[in-house]
């Protein structure tokens, strides 16, 4: 079978970016059931928009001259519930089946969610078996900053009429 080219890569890429499936939060915290980095009880929320991504393939830069792996960036802004930007990495990896990639990414998320300011990371795991995706975007544990910091949660990305959106299910401790 033929191997993929880049360019289907990058599309399978980017739709596996636009399509989250069952994504909700879980509730971190330490075995007193106190999160351990701020007073207050961690209080689960939900945040909604929309955004617009950019995703530019990168040159092999000579370790990754198989055309079946693939580097991107990423460039987003969001809006809505989280008033952001976002710059991020993305390494892909095509196969023989049609259908069938991966990819995983980091992007750092700067801006507002609810209006609390700081910056959080979100990591990327994505595959496509055969035309089935399976999506997960996660916040990285402790990586909340400035107003987020304790911030934990569940990315989910769809995409409706070429608009993509987001539903981000989360707990951040309560200020006092």
């Amino acid at each position: 079978m033929k191997t993929q080219s880049r360019f289907e890569i990058v599309i399978i890429a980017g739709f596996c970016l636009s399509v989250g499936l069952n994504a909700w939060a879980h509730p971190r915290s330490n075995l007193s059931g106190k999160n351990s980095l701020q007073k207050g009880t961690a209080m689960p929320a939900h945040a909604t928009g929309t955004f617009e991504v950019q995703l530019t393939p990168q040159p092999p830069d000579g370790k990754f001259e198989d055309a079946s792996l693939g580097r991107m960036t990423i460039d987003k802004q969001i809006h809505g519930d989280l008033e952001a930007t976002s710059k991020g990495t993305m390494l892909t990896a095509g196969t023989e089946v049609k259908g069938s990639a991966g990819y995983v990414a980091i992007e750092r998320v700067t801006g507002a969610l609810h209006g609390r300011t700081g910056t959080f990371v979100l990591q990327h795991t994505g595959t496509m078996n055969r035309g089935t995706f399976q999506l997960s975007i996660t916040v990285v544990p402790d990586s909340g900053t400035g107003q987020l910091l304790g911030l934990a949660g569940k990315f989910n990305i769809t995409i409706a009429d070429g608009k993509h959106s987001y539903d981000f299910e989360y707990t951040l401790p309560e200020t006092h």
